[in-house]
């Protein structure tokens, strides 16, 4: 039977550990890739040893990016391992790798030294300033990018220090950048019929993803300021404390806002007369007009200022704990929390793809792989290797 998926008979050689590379991996693994991931033969994806917490012995953090992929743990620094690097590259479409500079160059195994070998490869390279940078030498991780792309300046409240994201949130970002440029790679070879290389910077991806804040300076020259939980170009638009737990609103426009004063405060004269009538008379009243608000939503529960929002059709949510979210019934609904067997946890439970095709739709997850769970089958199936080749291997510790 056909495979109909996205990226099905996409085969990738992924290098990558921690992050951003193994989430760029794992969505191309969802639309159907075949995922080959490289690791240390005896310590594996640095992110295996990063627990608690962990469940069957594996690393939570490890889990999270990793379903749906083939482990090979190989030594590809030894000239035996080097040659099984090149036999599998040869058939493969697509390399993912983020070492340091050097590290791949030092062993002939950067892109200018092999895409006279392999002219068909896509070799993405990621790293944290980029390959061309004069700070390409330098390791980086994502709170550093935070502070480096002046994200962090406008985070936080008022007055206070600036927030670093919780979430690793330029991993993520740049594992979605990856996964683009990979597949319009992957488009232009079916024109071209050769790959390239593809040179893919954290600190070019946080600065990307500045957006309108960033537009904000290149055009006006105004430098964002710290607003907490707050918008600058909407009144009201952040969290508010009810009678127990708080809520979030935005009321981004004009007709929001009179359906928001029609509907939920039941004070529609809010709508039309100064000095709130007007988007410029909110924001240049934030304070007092915030003030107001908070004073009627502290009298009533959430669960009754969540109803009058939805049912006014103002934009507006409770804010959720984790636990809250991944157990909504709206998260049911979309299925988005999957469970699959794994050989040491039992029942895995991971979030799921948010991916949502009509006529192509993702993989069945299947739970993240065992150091080394996959090499005999991967060197037996892909490269035709025999059962006593591969006990040799492993006997001098060049494979897991």
């Amino acid at each position: 039977m056909e495979d109909n998926r996205p990226l099905a008979g996409i085969r990738v050689l992924d290098l990558s550990r921690v992050l951003a590379g193994p989430l760029c991996t794992m969505q191309m693994s969802d639309m159907g890739a075949e995922i080959i991931k490289i690791e240390h033969p005896r310590t594996g994806d640095d992110t295996r040893s990063m627990r608690p917490p962990e469940a069957g012995g594996e690393a939570a953090f490890f889990l999270s990016a990793n379903r749906n992929k083939h482990s090979v743990g190989l030594d590809f620094t030894t000239p035996e391992g080097g040659e099984i690097f090149h036999a599998l590259a040869a058939k493969c479409d697509v390399l993912v790798e983020n070492f340091r500079k050097g590290v791949m160059s030092r062993r002939d195994l950067d892109y200018d030294a092999i895409k006279e070998r392999h002219p068909h490869l896509i070799y993405c390279s990621i790293s944290a300033y980029g390959r061309s940078s004069p700070l390409a030498d330098l390791p980086g991780y994502d709170p550093i990018l935070q502070a480096e792309s002046g994200m962090m300046s406008f985070s936080g409240q008022p007055g206070q220090d600036p927030l670093r994201h919780p979430l690793s949130i330029i991993d993520t970002y740049t594992s979605l950048f990856a996964t683009q440029a990979i597949m319009g790679a992957i488009l232009t070879r079916q024109r071209t019929g050769r790959g390239q290389c593809i040179d893919l910077a954290l600190y070019d991806c946080a600065l990307a993803v500045l957006s309108d804040i960033g537009a904000n300076y290149l055009v006006a020259g105004e430098e964002p300021v710290q607003r907490g939980n707050s918008r600058g170009s909407s009144v009201p638009n952040g969290m508010f404390h009810t009678a127990t737990d708080p809520i979030y609103i935005a009321v981004g426009n004009q007709r929001l806002w009179t359906l928001f004063c029609n509907n939920v405060l039941e004070q529609p004269e809010l709508a039309t007369e100064p000095p709130y009538g007007t988007r410029d008379g909110r924001i240049q009243n934030r304070e007092a007009l915030v003030a107001l608000i908070s004073e009627v939503l502290l009298q009533k529960p959430r669960d009754y200022w969540l109803t009058k929002i939805i049912e006014g059709g103002v934009p507006g949510g409770a804010v959720r704990t984790v636990a809250e979210a991944l157990n909504a019934p709206e998260t049911k609904a979309r299925g988005m929390i999957s469970t699959a067997p794994h050989p040491t946890i039992g029942d895995y439970r991971m979030i799921s793809s948010p991916l949502r095709f009509s006529e192509t739709p993702v993989v069945e997850p299947v739970a993240p792989p065992l150091l080394g769970q996959h090499t005999d089958a991967v060197l037996t199936e892909v490269l035709n290797m025999g059962a006593e080749e591969i006990s040799g291997l492993r006997d001098a510790g060049i494979i897991t």
